[in-house]
């Protein structure tokens, strides 16, 4: 399974680079204008700059939704890099818009997915990504987790290439249960991530063997 960080935050980025855990990189308008980036030339700019850092896919989002504005910033987006994946909505002109990518060779990732039949019609429109949102399904107290065993059966069933992104990752459970359910890729952020490394009885073991070393060596 590969871990994308879902930021566009530099530091957090070269820190998930450093650990040796990281394969791509998710990015959207929220997560730019945390960081304070705005106007199309420093958002241009600033994906050039995360797709250097990486050497797997960065998501790089489109924010028109109608067809040809999507297909105009698509064509911008997938110029900076060859490892920029352009993230068109989960609607109908988004569609379109992936049928068109993919037969211009344009790598898509579909994003605001909630449900399997939206998941099909994407794998179906061609896209490379298609990315569930866990989290935000829970938050409607509909089971998130659930939705990753059903789009991963229902591409396996259909030969579906389409790769399932697991987004809105909430927790580090959340990371094994989509481990567990056999999603291709999980986006979060880099603390959710460093959230796998925690147990007490690491912190217990690793306490009592330096004890004891110090015992013996003063």
């Amino acid at each position: 399974m590969k871990f994308f960080v879902d930021t566009a935050n530099l530091e957090q980025i070269k820190q998930a680079f450093d650990y040796g855990i990281l394969d791509g990189v998710t990015t959207n308008p929220s997560l730019m204008a945390k960081e304070g980036i705005s106007g199309e030339a420093n958002i241009l700019e600033h994906y050039a700059k995360i797709a250097n850092m990486v050497d797997g896919d960065v998501s790089a989002e489109v924010i028109s939704t109608d067809f040809q504005g999507m297909i105009e910033e698509g064509q911008k987006l997938a110029a900076i890099a060859p490892n920029i994946v352009v993230k068109v909505p989960m609607i109908r002109e988004g569609v379109k818009a992936l049928s068109w990518f993919t037969a211009n060779g344009i790598r898509t990732n579909c994003t605001l997915v909630f449900s399997a039949g939206q998941a099909i019609l994407a794998a179906k429109a061609g896209a490379t990504y298609v990315s569930p949102f866990i989290g935000r399904i829970d938050d409607t107290t509909w089971a998130g987790m659930q939705l990753i065993y059903d789009i991963v059966e229902i591409y396996a069933n259909y030969g579906f290439a389409t790769e399932v992104l697991a987004a809105s990752i909430r927790t580090a459970n959340h990371i094994k249960e989509c481990a567990i359910a056999g999603a291709d890729v999980v986006t979060c952020p880099l603390k959710t991530i460093e959230g796998l490394f925690n147990h007490p009885l690491t912190d217990i073991g690793l306490e009592k063997f330096l004890a004891d070393y110090n015992k013996l060596n003063g």
